[in-house]
């Protein structure tokens, strides 16, 4: 029996009797997490104002997806129940996370969710054997092999390098990977024309500095790390010069509570100190910012490819970095912060990295993902892509607000 919370259109055997537009290819975005979400969205613009595509969401499990169902309710998303979602058949479905694709009844898109794929895989066995090639993580047969075949009929890439190490982890995939380039790094080039605009919407005046913090997830993230950091810069930054806005990942909130992040703030926020939420787009900081501060997120190497001095926190990446990788390069190419000497004088010393060498390593397609992703998307769907391509539009602004915890 279905459940009552079931959509009964556009999808569903009796859907044609309610829909005002039939005959419709119908696309299934699959939402993981927060992150996967922003990335995605970039995707669904590209198709969804096509006549002839319907798009829905889904939210797949995962640990890390609390509150993104209720992001996209704000968006005004049609959101189908996973379980609904796994029993009806879709001409397409996109998703930039692994969990239950071999359970969807389409062809399937996968995505990263992040600058490339640079997270390593680290095992004890995998120690165990002199000479032996890292695994990364994503590209790898565990994550894209089910049953004896593999689950995505397309797996795009962000650049041509990672062929190689698709051969080397999981060749079968190779037929059908596609080397699309990066659409968040795409849009986040077309969105530097509106630096002004988000500095003012953050309320920023043309005499103060923005440091942009950001830490990935986990116990070697720059937020579960080093946790004098913030405190140490609200103390010695003077609030008529400079601003702090701190990005999190959302697996941070995502694992903690927006509450409890909130709190465990407090004190910075009382000082000046802004917290991105989650469902923001981080991509306007970072456009609106003059200094990052930051770790192996791949937030880091986004800041370092579009120009701004970047210092890392940590001595290294713990291993956790595949070598070649965008990551790794600007981990290996910007200077450390040392937290107990004065922070202003090291933010003002520090220097951008070779910005275009960052930004080769993270496309080999550069401002063309738009048309390559939109291309790959109707010949899976099964239409002519009519109208070419489609540029991507600058993120939205910002709005800063409360979150979670009074004052």
């Amino acid at each position: 029996m279905a459940d009552p919370d079931w959509v009964r259109a556009p999808i569903g055997i009796d859907s044609e009797r309610w829909v005002s537009r039939p005959g419709c290819r119908t696309l299934l975005i699959v939402v993981h997490t927060m992150a996967s979400c922003h990335r995605l969205l970039d995707i669904v613009d590209l198709v969804e104002s096509d006549m002839r595509v319907q798009v829905v969401f889904t939210v797949a499990p995962d640990v890390f997806n609390a509150d993104v169902n209720a992001h996209l309710q704000r968006l005004g998303a049609l959101v189908v129940p996973w379980q609904q979602a796994i029993r009806e058949s879709f001409d397409l479905a996109i998703a930039a996370s692994h969990g239950g694709l071999h359970e969807l009844h389409a062809p399937v898109m996968l995505m990263a969710h992040g600058a490339g794929r640079a997270r390593l895989l680290l095992s004890s066995a995998q120690g165990t054997l002199p000479g032996a090639e890292p695994t990364v993580y994503g590209l790898d047969a565990p994550r894209l092999v089910r049953d004896g075949r593999v689950v995505a009929s397309a797996l795009v890439l962000s650049h041509e390098n990672e062929l190689l190490v698709l051969a080397r982890q999981c060749p079968d995939a190779l037929r059908v990977a596609v080397v699309a380039g990066d659409p968040c790094f795409d849009r986040l080039m077309g969105s530097l024309s509106q630096r002004g605009y988000y500095r003012r919407a953050l309320g920023l005046s043309d005499r103060q500095r923005l440091v942009v913090v950001t830490s990935t997830w986990g116990t070697d993230g720059l937020f579960g790390g080093v946790p004098e950091l913030l405190p140490a810069l609200m103390d010695q930054l003077p609030p008529d010069r400079f601003r702090v806005a701190l990005l999190l990942h959302p697996a941070i909130s995502g694992a903690h509570g927006h509450r409890q992040v909130a709190a465990w703030t407090r004190a910075c926020r009382d000082a000046g100190m802004m917290l991105a939420d989650p469902a923001d787009d981080w991509r306007a900081y970072v456009a609106a910012a003059d200094h990052l501060i930051g770790d192996r997120g791949s937030v880091t190497a986004y800041g370092a490819a579009v120009g701004l001095p970047v210092l890392r926190v940590s001595a290294s990446d713990g291993g956790r970095t595949a070598a070649g990788s965008p990551q790794s390069l600007v981990l290996k190419s910007v200077d450390r912060l040392d937290i107990t000497k004065p922070l202003r004088a090291q933010l003002m010393a520090a220097r951008p990295v070779d910005h275009r060498q960052v930004t080769t390593a993270i496309t080999s397609r550069p401002h063309r993902s738009g048309r390559l992703l939109r291309g790959a998307m109707f010949r899976l769907l099964g239409l002519v892509n009519r109208s070419g391509s489609r540029n991507f539009t600058p993120v939205g602004v910002p709005i800063p607000r409360p979150v979670g915890v009074p004052s």
